[in-house]
């Protein structure tokens, strides 16, 4: 997966995570103004327009879907 690669590569990686709306959101550099694709199953992916440079990612029902995986496990 392309996103991946992006993310592997890079070093100054921030996230934040908001409890109750169980969404994990990652930042390339500094959290910025984006325009965000989703691409599936509760990823979405966030690129500068003008550029096409991605400079995050944005994941829904992360704990939802850690605790579903342990379960089934």
């Amino acid at each position: 997966m392309e996103t991946i690669k992006i993310l592997e590569k890079t070093e100054n990686l921030n996230w934040d995570y908001d409890e109750e709306a169980d969404v994990l959101y990652i930042s390339i550099g500094e959290p910025q103004k984006a325009v965000g694709v989703d691409i599936g199953e509760g990823a979405i992916i966030r690129y500068i327009e003008s550029t096409g440079e991605v400079v995050g990612l944005t994941l829904i029902g992360v704990k939802e879907r850690l605790l579903k995986s342990l379960k089934s496990n």
